[in-house]
């Protein structure tokens, strides 16, 4: 069986001898299941793990949720042959579909100390805070996204990818260490450009990329959303005004990139301020939308200042607004990129926290990061340039915070300057 390259696999198979359970949060329909399936034939390839050992079940399957939920010990013991003293591997997907899911699965592990469980969840909200309380020291989580930038261009041609994984180690060490690197030219510009703007078209996951046919991808995307309003919202966290809700995600999806203003969402969509609060939160712990809070020294007054709204997936925005149009073509083209800037730094290894800047003045920064007691602030600027351009407010923010490094992500521009003690560095988008 033949499968598509996810960087998380290497990071899980660190974690599969340990007895702690593994859980695997994502969006739905960005790959867990193949994950799983990947972890089995890991498993049985490389760890040399009898087949007979590996246990997949969904709960998806209702009848398998009946069993279990009727007696889920004894469903487990079915599974298991009392002279076989061998460790067996429970994989069990979609897990947040099991009411009082982390009490049922700390008396699992409790009981079951030959068994690693392996599961999977598409809503944070209910398999986090179902688990949390359970299983604190008993349970490592991970996040599955959508294919990021890498895991895409993975699938393309071989010497682009080899480029890429070349100038985005030096963009990596960079951000890491301030490692410097020479002004040089990019000349896989058309390529790089072309890959680029199709991943941020489309978006990452699997099945869209798994298609060349445009028209299948839109489908594709479309069934998606319709699924996720049906199974995660309509089902799983009951939302009853699904129209309201719905209103509400579309105004987001052309407020990509800028302030949340409570006030023009709760008045466009004919709600309240509290219903908006809730309806956020669903979709930031269903891996619809990431909230970007400001950066301030003043922590108290960060807390206080309105955050930005970015999609975790472009495809998926691009569709609820119905505008698949060429980046060129687009008002929006500015937050696009940003979107997919923003997407990128959350799944960098990189231990980092990320914000923005704004002053009252309205001098911003798209993205700030704090690697530890590091400042370091990212501009993205999708534009042509011929020789090194800083703004205002990089030039503000330099001067204010010091750091030792900035970074200006631009199209297909590589550079480096100094102002005062900071170095700036600027780096096509499409290696971060």
């Amino acid at each position: 069986m033949e499968f598509y390259n996810r960087n998380l696999m290497d990071e899980i198979t660190k974690w599969l001898d340990r007895r702690e359970i593994i859980a695997i949060k994502g969006p739905r329909q960005s790959g867990k299941t193949t994950l799983l399936n990947m972890i089995k034939h890991y498993l049985i390839n490389t760890k040399k793990i009898d087949p007979n050992n590996i246990i997949y079940i969904t709960f998806e399957d209702r009848d398998i949720l009946d069993s279990f939920s009727k007696d889920f010990k004894q469903y487990v013991k079915s599974f298991i042959d009392v002279s076989n003293k061998n460790r067996v591997f429970f994989l069990m997907d979609e897990f947040q579909y099991v009411s009082d899911s982390g009490q049922k699965l700390k008396l699992l592990f409790d009981l079951f100390d030959n068994i690693k469980f392996i599961i999977t969840g598409s809503s944070s909200l209910e398999l986090t805070s179902s688990t949390a309380g359970y299983l604190v020291g008993r349970i490592f989580s991970f996040d599955l996204y959508q294919f990021n930038l890498d895991e895409f261009l993975s699938l393309k041609e071989k010497n682009i990818y080899n480029i890429y994984k070349q100038n985005s180690e030096t963009l990596k060490n960079f951000i890491a260490e301030g490692k410097e690197f020479n002004k040089t030219e990019d000349i896989f510009e058309k390529d790089f450009t072309k890959y680029f703007e199709e991943f941020i078209l489309y978006g990452g996951y699997p099945e869209v990329i798994k298609t060349d046919n445009i028209e299948t991808k839109r489908i594709i995307i479309k069934n998606i959303y319709d699924t996720y309003i049906t199974k995660d919202i309509i089902e799983l966290l009951r939302v009853e005004d699904v129209t309201r809700f719905r209103t509400v995600v579309s105004l987001l999806a052309n407020r990509t990139g800028r302030l949340i203003n409570y006030h023009d969402l709760t008045t466009d969509s004919q709600s309240y301020f509290k219903q908006i609060k809730h309806y956020l939160s669903i979709l930031e712990e269903t891996f619809i939308i990431r909230i970007l809070k400001p950066y301030f020294s003043n922590k108290v007054t960060e807390i206080k200042k309105n955050p930005k709204v970015y999609f975790v997936d472009s495809g998926l925005r691009n569709h609820i607004i119905n505008n698949f149009n060429e980046l060129d073509l687009r008002a929006d083209k500015g937050h696009l990129v940003e979107n997919a800037v923003m997407s990128e730094l959350c799944q960098m290894s990189i231990k980092q926290d990320i914000k923005f800047w704004r002053t009252i003045s309205r001098a911003e920064i798209d993205f700030i990061l704090e690697t530890g007691q590091e400042l370091i602030p990212i501009e993205v600027k999708y534009s042509r340039l011929k020789s090194p351009k800083v703004s205002r407010s990089f030039k503000n923010f330099i001067k204010e915070y010091s750091p030792s490094r900035a970074l200006i992500l631009t199209r297909a521009y590589w550079d480096r300057i100094k102002i005062g003690g900071t170095t700036v560095g600027f780096i096509p988008v499409w290696y971060v």
